[in-house]
């Protein structure tokens, strides 16, 4: 069994899975991983409103949790995602 294969039995829209599956690709091995929204949208080509869409749909079914990142001199940066493990019992 796939260790994604939960994600294909939620009841999510083919955006917020494309996301998680590239947000998955990408963490590290604590899950966590900060691609900027416009790099998301252009490398599995969709809007970045499309991309934000689908953020906004994987916090709200639990699978991820973010975090504003800040640079030095106080300007945002990247958001931090972090992969939630999924009980699969």
């Amino acid at each position: 069994m796939s260790r994604l294969t939960f994600l294909y039995q939620m009841d999510l829209s083919h955006r917020a899975v494309a996301v998680y599956v590239y947000l998955y690709d990408r963490a590290n091995k604590n899950g966590e991983c900060w691609p900027a929204v416009s790099t998301i949208a252009k490398e599995i080509k969709l809007s970045q409103a499309t991309v934000r869409r689908a953020i906004k749909d994987l916090r709200k079914a639990g699978l991820i949790e973010t975090t504003q990142r800040y640079r030095a001199k106080g300007g945002t940066s990247t958001l931090l995602f972090k992969i939630k493990q999924i009980d699969l019992k």
